[in-house]
C-alpha cells in the first residue's frame, strides 16, 4: 500500500500525470514488487511467513525514510485531492465483482483446493507455487490501488502512514467479518470502519467516550468477543452456524413465539 501511494503521488507532484494513470502505476508498482518477493517467501509457513511479511513491511517504511525522492520522514505533502467517493466505491463494487467471479473459475477452484490440502492439490496436477504467487500479487496490486487513492484523499503522507497497526487493523476487518464467508471480511470493515465516527455522535460523547484511544479498546473488546462467542464472526449470525448455545435458544424461543 505504502509502495502504492508513495508511486501514485511522487507521479502526480513532479511529473503530473493523470489521477487514473498514477493510481494505476502505483498499482503496478506493488504488483511488480511482489513478483520476487512472493516466490521465496511463500515457501514459509506460519509465523515465519508473518514475520517475512512484517520484516519488508519495516523495510519499505526504512526505506522511504532513508530517501531523498520520498523526501524522508517528513513525507509527501502537499498532495492534490483528486479521490472522490464514488471512485471509492466503484472500486469495491469492482473488487466484490472480480471475487465473486474468481470464486467459480479455474484459478478459484485451484486456490480452495491449496487452502483445504496443498500437498493434496500438488498432486492433483494444481501448480500451486504459481497460484499462490498469482494471490499475492493480485493482493499486492489492490493494495497498491487503496494506496494511490488514499494518497490522493488524504492530501499528505509519511513513512508511518502504512504502518504494521494498518496491517492488524485489516486483519481484524477478515477476522471479525468472518474469513470462511465472501461477505464476511466486507461486514467486519463495515463495521470497524464505522466505529469512529460512531463514537463522534453527541449522545455517545457525553458518555465520555472519545474516538482516539477508546476506539482501540471498544476494537479490542470486540474482536475478544468475536473469538469467544463467534470464531466464524459476525457472518455466522446470518448464516445461524456455530452460534453460542444461549444465542440460539433465543432465537429458537423468539420464533416459536412468533
Amino acid at each position: 500500500m505504502a509502495i502504492g501511494a508513495y508511486t501514485a503521488a511522487l507521479l502526480t507532484l513532479r511529473e503530473g500525470w493523470p489521477f487514473a494513470a498514477v493510481v494505476l502505476a502505483g498499482a503496478l508498482a506493488a504488483a511488480l514488487v511482489a513478483v520476487p518477493l512472493g516466490i521465496p517467501v511463500l515457501r514459509l509457513r506460519g509465523v515465519f511467513l508473518a514475520i517475512a511479511t512484517i520484516g519488508f513491511g519495516e523495510v519499505v517504511r526504512i526505506a522511504i525514510i532513508n530517501a531523498d525522492v520520498t523526501n524522508g520522514a517528513l513525507g509527501l505533502p502537499s498532495i492534490p485531492r483528486k479521490t472522490e467517493w464514488w471512485h471509492i466505491y466503484g472500486l469495491l463494487a469492482a473488487l466484490l465483482y472480480f471475487f465473486w467471479r474468481l470464486r467459480g473459475s479455474r484459478m478459484g477452484y485451484a486456490l480452495e483446493a491449496i487452502k483445504e490440502d496443498e500437498a493434496a492439490a500438488r498432486t492433483m496436477g494444481i501448480d500451486t507455487t504459481f497460484y499462490k504467487v498469482a494471490a499475492f500479487v493480485i493482493g499486492a496490486f489492490i493494495a497498491g490501488l487503496a494506496g494511490g487513492i488514499d494518497a490522493h484523499l488524504v492530501n499528505a503522507i509519511g513513512p508511518n502512514t502504512y504502518n504494521f497497526g494498518l496491517a492488524v487493523d485489516i486483519l481484524i476487518f477478515a477476522v471479525v467479518g468472518g474469513m470462511g464467508s465472501f461477505w464476511g471480511p466486507v461486514l467486519g470493515a463495515a463495521l470497524i470502519t464505522a466505529i469512529p465516527e460512531i463514537l463522534r455522535i453527541d449522545q455517545i460523547r457525553r458518555l465520555g467516550i472519545q474516538p482516539g484511544a477508546d476506539r482501540l479498546i471498544i476494537n479490542g473488546l470486540i474482536l475478544l468477543v468475536i473469538i469467544l462467542f463467534l470464531p466464524r464472526g459476525l457472518v455466522a449470525i446470518f448464516q445461524g452456524r456455530r452460534l453460542p448455545p444461549f444465542v440460539t435458544e433465543t432465537w429458537r424461543r423468539r420464533r416459536s413465539e412468533a
